[in-house]
């Protein structure tokens, strides 16, 4: 550490790998599909990318060669010597997140790349290190993260005891092994097959390649016209059996799918951080600071809510990178119980409460109810307009319009009596939603700013709105509709309490 020093020589293999990966589809069509193409858009192209091919194969020694980066006291230190030299300093205060990727090129040289997310905005918001030894990563993460943790103790010992600081502050040590707290089984991964609707990508995947299949060797019929001939031919059972057969092997393929995608999952956590690890091929981890977690919500569509399943989301401040936007999202497939309870296991400091508060029944009949739906009326318009024929069956367009009408009073309907809220010490809970639910979970001291609104029919009623927003990129901010105004007064007093 604190030496310059040159990145691994084995990152001009991987920028090659990269470049041949992503010309690789630009060749194909220029170079073989193209191949006989006599039109100067194809005829130049070839040469502008053999030309373009070549100069990046050519300035890759050269980056390597010119670059290097030091791993300091207090921040890292990227150097670049050409014709022009520049130089950039991440200090490790700004450090929000790392995070591993192994790729299958990183996993046959027994290597893998580091990501540090910084708290800063725009494309510089991230530092990749796209090769580095196991070694190297496990020794940069340590290092950062002891020099934070040293940081935080020098704060302290400034505010609570002012003049030089203490030769005998330490810094922290805990380095137990991370506690596993969920690794999906069998039935989990099927389940997240269903919830993903996996198997539905599989129709039409299989129905482009019979078609062209068809095609080729049927002189060009048409595979609807095939298909036609096979159900006027085939007896009903052959017909049902196979269906049923399509389906399951559907399923079966699907949850082939799920178990390259989250098969090897795992959420663990120490005393300072989550571990998220994903990938089946690419191995992924994740690493949250659980000092920068502002919230937590717990998500269910209505299809998660039927297979009894939920998705945690971690609310974070600092920006947590475009490239993977799933850095804050947990496993999101978990049973609806064991999410509750794994956010207290990994953030003791966030305790569920079960008891909530509904809202009153004005809020239901008068607010709710009555309120002019802008989907329905404009959908109403467009179905008027257009009156469509579906599958050729002669429905009236208002049977439409009747319909959704239907869905909009069953969303409100389930929104009242889904919505709770409540607050218990320095923690605040907010559940709302319809066909989808969302579980929102914060401290008073994450909140950084409360809103309170009431319009002239809540004021008539005795009742208000309120907006809760926590620091993330970009901010959060969650609002619940028709509350007493005399729990949201306390919820103000309670929240202007905050440290």
């Amino acid at each position: 550490m604190n030496q310059e020093k040159r990145y691994h020589p084995l990152l001009m293999i991987y920028d090659i790998w990269r470049l041949i990966k992503n010309m690789f589809f630009l060749f194909l069509f220029l170079f073989i599909i193209r191949a006989n193409s006599d039109f100067w858009l194809f005829t130049y192209g070839r040469l502008a990318i053999v030309l373009i091919f070549m100069l990046i194969l050519l300035a890759i020694p050269i980056r390597w060669f010119t670059s290097k980066y030091k791993v300091g006291n207090e921040n890292l230190q990227l150097n670049r010597r050409l014709v022009i030299t520049s130089s950039r300093t991440i200090p490790y205060a700004t450090i929000q997140h790392t995070r591993r990727k192994a790729s299958l090129f990183h996993r046959m040289v027994n290597m893998t790349s580091l990501t540090l997310e910084t708290s800063t905005a725009g494309d510089n918001s991230t530092v990749t290190f796209h090769v580095l030894t196991q070694k190297e990563a496990q020794e940069m993460e340590k290092h950062i993260r002891a020099t934070r943790s040293l940081n935080r103790s020098e704060n302290t010992y400034e505010k609570e005891f002012p003049g030089p600081v203490s030769e005998n502050i330490q810094t922290d040590t805990y380095n137990a092994d991370p506690i596993v707290h969920f690794s999906p089984t069998a039935y989990d991964i099927f389940k997240a097959s269903l919830a993903s609707f996996s198997f539905i990508a599989v129709f039409p995947i299989v129905w482009s390649l019979l078609s062209n299949f068809i095609q080729f060797f049927s002189f060009g019929a048409q595979a609807e016209d095939v298909f036609t001939d096979i159900l006027d031919a085939w007896p009903w059972w052959i017909i049902l059996v196979s269906i049923i057969l399509i389906i399951l092997i559907a399923i079966a393929a699907g949850t082939v799918l799920t178990i390259f995608r989250f098969g090897k999952y795992e959420i663990a956590s120490d005393i300072e951080k989550i571990y998220v690890t994903q990938g089946f091929s690419e191995r992924t981890t994740f690493r949250i600071s659980k000092a920068n977690v502002q919230a937590v919500s717990v998500h269910q569509s209505w299809i998660k809510r039927a297979l009894g399943i939920a998705e945690i989301k971690l609310i974070c401040a600092g920006n947590t990178g475009s490239e993977d936007a799933e850095v804050n999202r947990l496993y999101p497939f978990l049973p609806v119980q064991r999410a509750y309870t794994m956010i207290e296991e990994i953030l003791p400091s966030y305790q569920v409460t079960s008891e909530m508060n509904r809202l009153p029944k004005q809020a239901w009949l008068l607010l709710q109810m009555l309120k002019p739906s802008w989907v329905w009326m404009i959908a109403t318009g467009l179905l008027y307009y257009v009156k469509p024929d579906f599958l050729g069956l002669e429905i009236p367009w208002w049977i439409f319009s009747v319909f959704i009408f239907i869905l909009v009073i069953m969303s409100r309907l389930l929104y009242f009596y889904q919505t709770r809220y409540t607050v218990n010490d320095s923690i605040v809970q907010i559940k709302t939603g319809g066909f989808n639910t969302k579980f929102f979970l914060s401290k008073r001291t994450k909140i950084a700013e409360l809103q309170l609104t009431r319009h002239i029919v809540q004021q008539k009623l005795g009742l208000a709105s309120i907006v809760v927003s926590n620091r993330a990129r970009p901010v959060m901010y969650t609002r619940i509709n028709n509350l007493p105004i005399g729990w949201c007064q306390d919820f103000s007093r309670w929240y202007t309490l905050k440290r």
